[in-house]
């Protein structure tokens, strides 16, 4: 029985565990917290998943919540024009539903249910010295990083040829709340997205979280701008203060909706800023040993798109696929670097390219479309199913020649 050794308990590192345990494999996740820990601590992050992520924990009976979180049924793109005018707005149906579950719900109950299905979970944190020692040992045929967060990613170099940034694009504040009440125009479950041209965007997204189901407000604002009013963590004493005052002056639409609103817990914010990063897939210990990076570790982009967990499960589905097929051949470093290859050319380029350039100020050719999706509802709905599959927006919204084109065909 093959050996595989996991470091992180988040989206891709549980979600892979527990597909191998399910195809025969012996595993061990290391992590940093217990699940009451989980349940206990901070939020971290938006997670709204898409059908085809969705999809990736279907296949191994992960959707514990399918029946509890609200099911989004598309987008509500807005855009914002001075003094807090709607100057566009599309509603921009989906084929299938998305879900966000909080994940101090989500990955606490994997833990658990890693466990329950024969895995061994280590709660420690890891240091690159334990990393190298738990190499050198030769315990574990292979050994993957999955810890998005924290000093091990520093072992993973920064891919100057696929890393466009060299500093934060967004100051992030997010929010879960109960309270808000529905969008009178668009009032079935759906995610409004509202750009702020050239200063930010603000989303909400109905979700699920421990005290049942909620809507998070999440802000994103360019840095040094007049939307960009924290650099660390929320303030305690009144965190939904700023995210209220800027709703109120750039999108009233939105603040109309929250004259009811109150966290869902004490412990229902997050605040602060990254630089997006494509990282070198293997990592060269001291001792000589080799470890695979995933998901976040090696593609850290903006969340502006709402990629993050959907990409994170999409590495671990793919993951997953080249571990079954090398059999009993080693994981070696070759291997390593031709897993991240086919996920990188499969998933994460796409992604990475099409969130670098939601990023910088929409060119014409993305203006032309978002204005005759407003009139067309064949263009809208394919904007918003690139959400669960941005690979399809190479076909037609990423390029200025092909854009055109496909506005053509369909005024045609």
């Amino acid at each position: 029985m093959r050996r595989v050794l996991i470091v992180g308990a988040g989206q891709s590192g549980l979600q892979l565990g527990l597909s191998l345990l399910a195809e025969g494999y012996q595993v061990t996740i290391m992590s940093a917290r217990t699940p009451d820990e989980i349940r206990r601590g901070w939020v971290m992050s938006t997670q709204a998943m898409f059908a085809e992520a969705l999809r990736t924990e279907r296949r191994y009976g992960l959707d514990l919540w399918q029946d509890q979180a609200p099911d989004i049924h598309g987008l509500h793109v807005s855009l914002s024009a001075p003094p807090g005018e709607r100057a566009l707005r599309i509603p921009c149906p989906l084929d299938e539903p998305a879900q966000s579950t909080d994940q101090r719900l989500k990955m606490a109950a994997w833990l658990e249910l890693f466990e329950e299905r024969g895995g061994t979970v280590h709660y420690q944190g890891v240091t690159t010295a334990d990393l190298d020692g738990l190499t050198r040992l030769g315990r574990y045929d292979l050994t993957i990083v999955a810890a998005g967060k924290g000093d091990l990613v520093g072992v993973f170099d920064r891919d100057p040829q696929r890393s466009v940034h060299t500093a934060p694009q967004r100051g992030l504040a997010v929010a879960y709340v109960h309270g808000m009440a529905p969008d009178p125009l668009l009032p079935v479950p759906h995610v409004s997205f509202n750009a702020v041209p050239g200063l930010g965007e603000l989303f909400v997204i109905p979700a699920l979280t421990l005290s049942g189901p909620c809507d998070i407000l999440f802000w994103e604002a360019v840095p040094d701008g007049p939307l960009d009013l924290w650099r660390d963590r929320l303030d305690p004493a009144d965190p939904l203060k700023p995210p209220l005052a800027l709703a109120r002056r750039y999108t009233p639409w939105i603040h109309e909706r929250c004259r009811e609103v109150e966290l869902t817990d004490a412990r229902a914010t997050l605040s602060g800023r990254y630089t997006p990063t494509v990282r070198l897939p293997v990592a060269e210990l001291p001792s000589g040993g080799a470890v695979l990076g995933m998901a976040d570790v090696v593609v850290a982009n903006d969340p502006v798109t709402g990629q993050g967990s959907n990409t994170a499960a999409k590495c671990a589905a793919a993951y997953l696929r080249s571990i079954l097929e090398q059999g009993d051949r080693p994981f070696d470093r070759e291997w390593m670097t031709r897993t991240f290859e086919r996920f990188w050319f499969d998933t994460g380029r796409a992604v990475t390219a099409w969130t670098n350039a939601m990023l910088q100020p929409l060119p014409p050719h993305v203006q032309q479309v978002l204005g005759a999706a407003a009139g067309n509802p064949a263009i809208a709905r394919r904007f918003a199913n690139g959400f669960s599959d941005p690979t399809d927006f190479d076909d037609w919204f990423m390029s200025p020649d092909r854009a055109e084109r496909y506005l053509a065909e369909v005024a045609g």
